[in-house]
């Protein structure tokens, strides 16, 4: 099934849920809807399931008018962050609840609904748990059950709202593997609704980044992480250093490190750059244009060290990610002197009044020339996905 999303838009009171929303969700495709609380994401999902109603736009399904279905009509299997299990039903009769509510000319027999469950237990991998009750199982294991609950219906459209918040990091990062696969083999259409920016670019095929009511970016995990389109997704996906920059002598400087000529043609006199941690290329020798740094502190995270840098030129500290063997080979310690340069940011142009304007994206790279590229003022759906310019202008 294909859904096309168009100018949707929901208020609550005073406040915008959803502002101007549109979207085309393609048939099979992992989407993610991924942002702050309050972006609006959740709305969005129960507008699809059929709990709530836009006041304005429309969700069209294969040409069809997705909106004026009733809910159960709509083959949509929806699953909450807290199981929303019945407590005094079993597991299987969890599961086989959505079959035994239908209408008597579309429901099932009963040997079928048995079947039926059997088949889903063993494929959500709870064989043998179905004379179990809720209480008795585990919060891996009871999202399993709310899951194959909702792929008892045989549903078009499978809709996750947030459905690993309530579990410990280690089972998450199971389940969402095996949620990933389970995918893969049904091949249905899922939209996942989740502020994990973790599990959103590990699952999701494209991601959809909400923010106050509105798509800031649509795009493949990597384009969202590499080529982020708004301040806001840079700084929302992952962890990046912030540099402001001045233009001085037609070139863009930050702490006396030359980035290079001003690709704005002296149209705009500060711009921010955004580096992300793993973009710092450090060294115990100097570098031409690298900064100084004090190593202030190492933190360890398994195979990754995160060092914080103290860099006087800037006047505040930077983060930079490197390998723990790189760390024990440069044999660095707290209070060394380093010597730091960027090798890859994504750099906005700012305001007079020092707000970042996101149409002017620069995409730039240590020793890549820059060009420019000027895209239209408004953005169609897929031109909020990144377009890659390697060291040039995106607007």
């Amino acid at each position: 099934m294909t859904l096309e999303l168009t100018s949707l838009n929901r208020r609550f009171s005073d406040c915008a849920a959803l502002n101007d929303v549109s979207l085309t969700i393609a048939p099979g495709e992992f989407l993610a809807l991924l942002g702050p609380s309050g972006s609006g994401k959740t709305t969005l999902l129960r507008i699809l399931a059929g709990l709530d109603y836009p006041e304005s736009g429309k969700v069209s399904c294969n040409g069809r008018d997705f909106l004026a279905a009733a809910p159960r009509e709509r083959k949509v299997g929806l699953v909450f962050q807290h199981y929303a299990l019945f407590r005094h039903l079993t597991v299987a009769e969890n599961v086989a609840f959505g079959l035994r509510v239908r209408p008597r000319r579309t429901r099932p027999k009963r040997a079928g609904i048995d079947a039926r469950v059997e088949q889903l237990l063993a494929r959500v991998q709870l064989d043998g748990f179905g004379k179990r009750y809720p209480s008795q199982l585990s919060g891996g294991q009871r999202q399993r059950v709310a899951l194959a609950r909702a792929l008892a219906v045989e549903p078009d459209l499978l809709l996750l709202d947030e459905p690993f918040g309530a579990l410990d990091a280690q089972v998450r990062v199971t389940l969402r593997r095996w949620l990933r696969r389970l995918h893969e083999e049904l091949g249905l259409t899922t939209v996942f609704v989740t502020h994990d920016q973790e599990e959103a670019l590990e699952l999701a095929d494209r991601i959809a980044v909400m923010n106050r009511g509105r798509i800031e970016q649509v795009g493949t995990p990597r384009e969202i992480y590499q080529q982020p389109a708004t301040p806001f997704v840079c700084e929302f996906i992952g962890k990046t250093n912030r540099l402001a920059l001045q233009r001085e002598g037609g070139r863009f400087v930050a702490g006396g490190r030359t980035f290079a000529d001003d690709p704005w043609l002296g149209e705009h006199a500060q711009a921010i750059a955004y580096v992300r941690p793993e973009h710092l290329t450090l060294s115990t020798t100097p570098l031409p244009g690298a900064w100084r740094a004090r190593l202030r502190h190492v933190y360890l995270a398994g195979a990754v060290a995160h060092l914080e840098l103290e860099v006087a030129a800037l006047d505040h500290a930077l983060e930079a990610d490197i390998a723990s063997e790189d760390l024990a080979r440069m044999g660095l310690h707290s209070g060394d002197e380093l010597h730091v340069s960027p090798g890859h940011a994504v750099i906005f142009s700012l305001d007079r009044d020092g707000g970042a304007i996101a149409g002017d994206r620069w995409l730039w790279r240590a020793g890549v020339a820059t060009t420019t590229t000027r895209l239209p003022a408004r953005r169609s759906e897929a031109e909020l996905g990144a377009h890659r310019v390697d060291g040039g202008i995106q607007r």
